[in-house]
């Protein structure tokens, strides 16, 4: 027997029984007990299952903390290093040269002014071939220039602030496109009191001198502003003013407008109907329009009217006037009363240069002393209301530049100051409804900027 089992036998039996059960819990928690991972190996992280121990009185194990690592040891947080800023990429830089448009230039002497040559103009020529680009070069535009390494990089027309073309060479050869900038529209109000002429009283109140002929334009039919006007007579508008970079731009639309002449109001409204087309009405649906003008001329002093007997400053007899005589400084634009077809152009015995225009309605008006006639315009052309047809001059029997203007109905001589105008057509009936509500609109707009108006006026007028 060996020693250990002899000493066993002489301890007492509980004593025995004891070391026995010591012996046989160390054996088995050395068998038990899980050997040390290699570092190699790879870390089980699935939890321990204690269904596959054979024997389930064995006590389940639980798995130590992982260690921490190494270097995570009282090792000091190290900020990380921001990533450099990007530099930002320079943009490359065109040195354009600009050249105003003078009179008498075209593109070659604009080219030469740019050290530019002929077979420069001959590219650019074929380049805008088949379209309008670069065929209307006027004083007061501007010609750009991009010339890099002898070669035209691009060319800008800067025709007016909101169009311009733009050439620019690719690899296929020079390309043409339009650039257009579309101004921000303003609603605007303006009002005046007539002291001494349309155009100084509304220019004072702040209408540009297209907006001032616009206003003419529209009461043009029912007031002769070469004769009618009258001190204290009052105007005010409601208009829209383009406006680009926040300035303002030499176009503008009224919207609605009043004025009152000689104690008789008379008002418009601007009305475009569901196809586009934009007229003025009066608040009632009748056209502002007439078939004809009442003045063919701008703004002229009535030099002479219509009488069945006057002294003749020429001819030093009396004989009648069948027209009315417009005193204008030679040059300016004479209209076409209305639509019709020109039957005489030419000199007309004392009437000098004369246009005849047949009208409908078995209407012919006729405009003499004439310093020239407006170009392309002929014997038997057609032409517009509004349309300018020549302009004012001294020929045939005349004391001094004037047009002379006669208005004949079925051959009848008529007074072209009193005789009653046809008016063009009203609003639609099918567009009536849309009239009606624009037009009660813009009233009550123009309604309501004539009361702030005047109460500013109160408040700053003296107490």
């Amino acid at each position: 027997m060996t020693p250990l089992i002899l000493q066993l036998r002489r301890l007492p039996r509980l004593h025995l029984m004891t070391s026995m059960a010591i012996l046989i819990a160390v054996i088995t928690i050395v068998l038990v007990w899980p050997k040390e991972q290699s570092p190699a190996e790879p870390v089980n992280s699935t939890p321990f299952d204690s269904s596959s121990v054979s024997n389930p009185t064995t006590p389940a194990v639980t798995p130590s903390e992982p260690e921490p690592k190494p270097d995570s040891l009282d090792t000091p947080e190290i900020a990380a290093e921001p990533a450099p800023a990007l530099k930002p990429v320079p943009q490359r830089v065109e040195n354009w040269v600009e050249y105003p448009v003078k009179s008498g230039d075209n593109l070659t002497t604009l080219f030469k002014r740019a050290g530019l040559g002929p077979r420069d103009v001959y590219r650019i020529s074929q380049a805008v071939s088949g379209s309008d680009a670069l065929s209307r070069l006027r004083p007061g535009q501007t010609l750009a220039f991009l010339i890099e390494d002898g070669l035209l990089r691009k060319l800008r027309h800067a025709q007016d602030r909101l169009n311009t073309t733009l050439i620019e060479l690719t690899d296929t050869g020079y390309q043409v496109q339009q650039l257009e900038r579309t101004p921000e529209s303003r609603t605007a109000y303006a009002e005046g009191t007539i002291t001494r002429s349309l155009f100084l009283d509304a220019s004072e109140a702040g209408l540009s001198n297209k907006t001032i002929m616009q206003l003419a334009e529209i009461f043009g039919w029912d007031i002769d502003f070469a004769l009618d006007i009258r001190e204290g007579d009052r105007f005010r508008i409601l208009y829209e003013q383009d406006y680009l970079d926040d300035a303002p731009l030499d176009q503008s639309r009224i919207l609605a407008a009043e004025f009152i002449n000689q104690g008789k109001t008379f008002s418009a409204i601007r009305f475009t109907d569901s196809k586009g087309n934009s007229q003025y009405f009066a608040p009632d649906g009748r056209s502002m329009r007439k078939a004809f003008l009442r003045s063919p001329v701008d703004f002229s002093r009535i030099s002479s009217r219509f009488k069945p007997e006057r002294y003749h400053p020429v001819l030093g007899k009396k004989r009648p006037h069948r027209g009315v005589d417009y005193a204008a400084a030679t040059g300016t634009p004479i209209k076409a009363a209305g639509d019709g077809k020109i039957i005489w152009r030419g000199t007309k015995g004392g009437y000098g240069r004369t246009i005849i225009l047949q009208h409908g309605g078995n209407i012919t008006t006729l405009y003499a002393h004439l310093s020239r006639y407006q170009k392309g315009l002929n014997n038997g052309a057609r032409v517009k209301q509004g349309q300018v047809i020549g302009y004012v001059g001294a020929s045939g029997l005349a004391t001094g530049p004037h047009l002379h203007y006669e208005f004949r109905s079925n051959g009848v001589h008529k007074n072209p100051l009193t005789v009653a105008l046809p008016a063009a057509e009203p609003v639609a009936s099918e567009e009536r409804a849309a009239f009606q509500a624009e037009s009660e609109r813009l009233l009550a707009v123009l309604n309501q900027h004539a009361n702030i108006h005047l109460a500013l006026s109160d408040e700053e007028s003296p107490k």
